[in-house]
């Protein structure tokens, strides 16, 4: 029973750190119409969005617009550790369309790879605003 009850104990105490929400740009995903087909060929079709991978967002400072993610590294006086980072920096929404080249069109998508200075972007498929969308490979 120890062990049982030391394991809860400690996951009780874990804590989760998670970035902040940014205040500087809102966040609005790109919506998708996408479609899941079972092997017989039955098609059930949904409202889907995009979402932008964080590594692609500004991340600064929660109480300012200093970066805490400049070229290849962290800003060491704002984030020391991971958990200081999470505590001091938030992420931002993103401008899809101007600086990423990312726009939808019922079910069409576009990603540009060169937009401008930056180049590249990643996405994921979000089922809603909190979920990404999971995919079952048939056979």
């Amino acid at each position: 029973m120890f062990p049982t009850t030391a394991l809860v104990s400690l996951c009780v105490l874990a804590v989760a750190y998670g970035q902040q929400i940014g205040t500087q740009m809102a966040e609005n995903h790109p919506v998708l119409t996408s479609q899941t087909c079972t092997a017989g060929g039955t098609c059930t079709t949904a409202q889907t969005s995009v979402m932008l991978d964080s590594n692609w967002r500004w991340t600064h400072q929660i109480t300012s617009t200093t970066n805490c993610y400049a070229g290849n590294i962290w800003n060491t006086e704002i984030c020391p550790d991971p958990a200081t980072c999470a505590a001091n920096c938030a992420i931002d929404g993103a401008d899809y369309a101007g600086t990423y080249g990312i726009t939808t069109s019922g079910d069409a998508f576009t990603l540009k790879l060169v937009t401008g200075a930056n180049i590249g972007s990643r996405v994921y498929l979000m089922a809603d605003n909190t979920h990404y969308k999971l995919f079952s490979l048939l056979n």
